[in-house]
């Protein structure tokens, strides 16, 4: 099992890439309230069939050919449901895919969010072709990075130079600390 949340999302995610998405939506919510972590990972790709969709929580049905199992999803089953918490999916196919975990935030048994900022900007510059929308909630703020404005600033330049890449990671920085440390 991986042992940060970020890591599955990373793995999560390139399913979305490799499903042909051109926007990745990524939403990580934090509530004391609700005692809640969620994330929702939602893609516009080609979806899953009725068939994929039933089997794509067993370790031992994948859709790639390059092996023969896909972890990914049931291990972030596996540690929604180690904290109470509960994995749901609904998927079309030719729409998309949208996949909500839930973790209970009290449970000995979460596990950390881990360096969600460098699993977001990790994304952002080996995909620089797709948008990603990531948004992170803490208690009752909220911050945003949205690509597709990036784009409409940078006027052609590539989301994955080192400028870019440096600007984009210094962003995500900035804006969790102060969402973090004004909510805290």
């Amino acid at each position: 099992m991986m042992q940060e949340l970020s890591m599955n999302i990373l793995d999560v995610a390139e399913n979305s890439v490799r499903a042909g998405a051109t926007l990745i939506e990524i939403t990580v919510e934090e509530s004391s309230g609700t005692d809640l972590l969620s994330v929702t990972i939602s893609d516009n790709g080609c979806g899953m069939t009725p068939e994929q969709l039933k089997n794509v929580t067993d370790p031992f049905f994948t859709t790639r050919t390059t092996r023969k199992v896909g972890l990914g999803v049931p291990f972030f089953k596996m540690a929604a449901e180690l904290t109470g918490g509960k994995l749901e999916i609904q998927s079309t196919v030719g729409q998309g895919t949208v996949l909500r975990a839930d973790f209970v935030r009290s449970s000995i048994d979460l596990m950390p969010l881990g360096d969600i900022n460098e699993t977001i900007s990790t994304l952002i510059h080996c995909n620089p072709q797709i948008d990603f929308l990531y948004t992170r909630r803490y208690e009752n703020a909220e911050m945003t990075l949205d690509t597709r404005e990036f784009r409409r600033i940078l006027e052609g330049l590539e989301l994955n130079t080192p400028e870019v890449s440096r600007f984009i990671r210094e962003f995500l920085a900035e804006n969790t600390a102060d969402l973090i440390t004004g909510h805290g």
